[in-house]
């Protein structure tokens, strides 16, 4: 029995770090859904999977998505504090998720790709974004 003990011991530091590491991966619940409502349904957690997806990352440094730290776009967190989007757009849910999926449509000198974003990843993208701060 004794011997078993220290090996709890030694174990706990690794459970404590991994259930932190969940913790802090996730966005919370009650965050998540104040976007969902916001976005009509966007999904935060799944929008940071579309950033990967669709490459956003390289160009853009975005909180809380691995190696987010592009140097090309602005930087995107406190986006839902922002009163533009492109410089001119009213920074709406529907204008964000407008200006994801068709950015040359909202400002054609943009150099920010066109990426065939379909409808439900920018609904996705756009409530990760506003949970950013």
């Amino acid at each position: 029995m004794t011997g078993r003990f220290p090996l709890l011991w030694c174990l706990w530091p690794c459970v404590v770090a991994l259930t932190l590491t969940a913790a802090c991966s996730a966005v919370p619940a009650r965050e998540s859904q104040a976007v969902e409502r916001l976005t009509n349904g966007g999904k935060p957690d799944a929008g940071r999977a579309a950033i990967r997806k669709y490459g956003c990352y390289t160009c853009h440094t975005i909180e809380g998505v691995t190696g987010a730290n592009g140097q090309v776009g602005p930087k995107l967190s406190g986006l839902r504090d922002r009163l533009y989007i492109a410089g001119h757009l009213p920074n709406t849910p529907e204008n964000l998720m407008s200006w994801i999926q068709h950015p040359h449509a909202v400002e054609p000198r943009t150099v920010m790709p066109e990426m065939n974003v379909t409808e439900e990843d920018s609904r996705n993208i756009a409530a990760y974004l506003y949970t950013l701060r």
